[in-house]
Parts: structure tokens; sequence; C-alpha cells
């Protein structure tokens, strides 16, 4: 290099910079999604949707109640998730919890929420809920092989029970 470069500070930016485009060039730390963990819907009643998910599903209440003036539930879905039952409009201002605010949220109109289930357990599903007086409002056959089946819970939002083939990330 030519003395009058190295006493202008040159030397110095030049390292810098080098510095700067090695730390960009280095390979990052990769960042995902393990899973969906929660999902949401906001009733009007909420002890209802509890006793609906509970009594159809088997799922474990893990916080929350039944009762008639509930305003909140959680319900496990057995080793995959949570389905967060809200009273509707109870979620319109932030929530401490004692260790951090949750915003505000809420949910309107007739919501959708799907649950995996096996292609062998299919048919049973379809007489488990006939025997419940749970109406089939659809049946969709899925180009890769999956199968749904359709229907509301009492307060109208659209519950669907599909088989492995839905989407192309699983195996029919």
């Amino acid at each position: 290099m030519e003395p009058e470069l190295l006493r202008s500070g040159f030397a110095d930016q030049f390292a810098i910079c080098y510095f700067l485009f090695a730390i960009m060039d280095e390979p990052k730390a990769s960042l995902s999604v393990t899973g969906l963990l929660e999902t949401a819907l906001y009733l009007d009643h909420v002890g209802q949707g509890v006793r609906f998910y509970q009594d159809l599903f088997g799922f474990p209440l893990l916080s929350g109640d039944a009762q008639a003036d509930a305003i909140f539930a959680a319900l496990e879905v057995p080793g995959q998730a949570v389905l967060l039952l809200f009273k509707k409009g109870a979620n319109a201002q932030p929530i401490d919890t004692g260790g951090g605010l949750i915003p505000p949220h809420g949910g309107e109109g007739r919501l959708h929420l799907a649950f995996a289930i096996s292609t062998s357990s299919y048919e049973s599903w379809k007489t488990q809920l006939a025997t419940r007086n749970i109406k089939i409002e659809s049946e969709v056959r899925w180009p890769k092989g999956g199968r749904s089946l359709y229907f509301r819970d009492p307060e109208r939002n659209l519950v669907e029970l599909a088989t492995p083939g839905l989407w192309s990330f699983q195996s029919p």
C-alpha cells in the first residue's frame, strides 16, 4: 500500500469494511416455526363451547372453565395444540398476565378450523357425528387423496375433520 493511503486511515476503513462483509457473508442461524400452538374461537357462550368440544373430542380443560358465565377456556388438542375459547368482546382491552400484556384481539362471523384425523377413522367419525345429531354439512374428496367432513359447532363455526392427503406436505 502507498504510505499516504496508510496515513489517511484508508487501511482502517478497509479493515472495517472487510470485517462487515465477512459478518454479512456468514451463514445465519435458521429460524423456523415448529408448529401451530394455539388457535382461538370467539363465542357468545364459552361454557357451551367447552362442553361441545369436550363431549365430541374429549379435549382436556387446561385453563378457564365450562360455567355458563365463562369468559375464557383453553382446551388441549392432545399433544398438538391449544384451542382457546374466548367470550366475544372480552378481549377488547389488553390483558395483564402478571408477566406482560396480551394485546387486544377478537374475531367475528363464522370462523373455520380443521382437526386432523386418521384415514381409518373417517367412517367412525361420520357415525359419531350422526349419533350425536350433528349434521354433516359437506364431504370433500381432495385431489391428493384426503377427505374432509364439515359440520357446525353450536355457534355456527365451521369445523372440519380432515384425513392426510389434503395438503402437499401430507401423505395419504
